[in-house]
């Protein structure tokens, strides 16, 4: 009876302050069964060490001027790979496109091909430039699959096709970033699947406004070692995406990732640039999915 009694204290002492602020647990299961751990749902000033952002693919269901507006309410500061007819709507909502994308953009078909050049670069130079006269500081790019490119022919390739637009990218304030994915579950034979392979790239094109985009998810399943690398890389690093392991869903206590730790290396390293999550929720609220990936980030 004792507990009885303390469950429905704390269950009115909730509701009085109106505790359950998005929706369901982020728990995914009923609020009520999980009294203890409120502190997901409750209002919270974030420690504002990071600057927390959410990949819009993710989200889809949510109309964007929905999530660009609660998004903010859960302590997003901007929203990745948006397209330029949904940059402003999620700039007149106070957040920012924290790295732009377009339809164009293909993970398969890269730079790691000549034959890919002339129009990626075609595209992207009128990419860069909208992005700049709109205020974003970060656009996306991808190396493409193998299909038998070797690893250096692969890096000069994309050194090549890349050249032109990180100096057009330098002079509109612009830092291109090019993605590291697994290409052993999702991204098969994608080339640019490691760190070393990406680092060597960056140093091989020499400017500061070509970096990586490094993937905490596709990392930990291709290399592990995940805060060692981001101890060792940190400085070609401008941009990290964030996914439990296995399954790419929250990056709570039910995957192998110690987010606190990653996160707290990061804050560590002195990164000033964005966190976003990149998980696809299964919670039947996902922005409490999002709330939870941003509580546990928040160090």
């Amino acid at each position: 009876m004792n507990k009885i009694k303390r469950r429905q204290a704390l269950k009115n002492i909730a509701l009085g302050v109106g505790a359950m602020s998005i929706g369901p647990s982020v728990f995914g299961q009923d609020p009520n069964d999980n009294l203890e751990n409120l502190e997901y749902n409750l209002p919270k000033k974030l420690k504002g060490n990071l600057n927390h952002s959410a990949c819009r693919w993710c989200y889809q269901k949510i109309p964007l001027m929905e999530f660009a507006k609660k998004g903010k309410e859960i302590g997003l500061k901007g929203i990745d790979l948006l397209k330029p007819d949904e940059w402003k709507i999620v700039q007149d909502h106070g957040l920012e496109c924290s790295l732009a994308t377009d339809s164009f953009a293909s993970l398969t078909d890269g730079f790691n091909s000549p034959k890919n050049h002339e129009n990626l670069q075609n595209h992207y130079i009128d990419l860069i430039s909208k992005a700049s006269n709109s205020g974003i500081k970060q656009v996306i790019v991808f190396s493409g699959n193998r299909n038998g490119i070797s690893e250096e022919e692969g890096l000069e390739n994309c050194a090549k096709g890349l050249d032109d637009l990180v100096k057009h990218a330098a002079k509109k304030n612009v830092t291109l970033v090019m993605e590291l994915l697994n290409s052993k579950v999702d991204h098969k034979d994608y080339q640019c699947d490691r760190t070393p392979w990406g680092v060597a790239l960056v140093d091989k094109i020499g400017s500061s406004n070509f970096k990586l985009l490094y993937d905490i998810y596709h990392m930990q399943i291709m290399e592990g070692d995940i805060i060692a690398t981001i101890r060792k890389y940190h400085t070609y690093i401008n941009h990290y995406h964030t996914g439990g392991v296995p399954g790419r869903n929250e990056i709570n206590d039910h995957q192998e990732l110690n987010y606190p730790a990653i996160m707290q290396a990061i804050v560590d390293i002195g990164f000033k640039g964005y966190i976003a999550q990149e998980f696809i929720p299964t919670y039947d609220d996902k922005l409490s999915a999002l709330q939870e990936g941003i509580s546990i980030c928040d160090v």
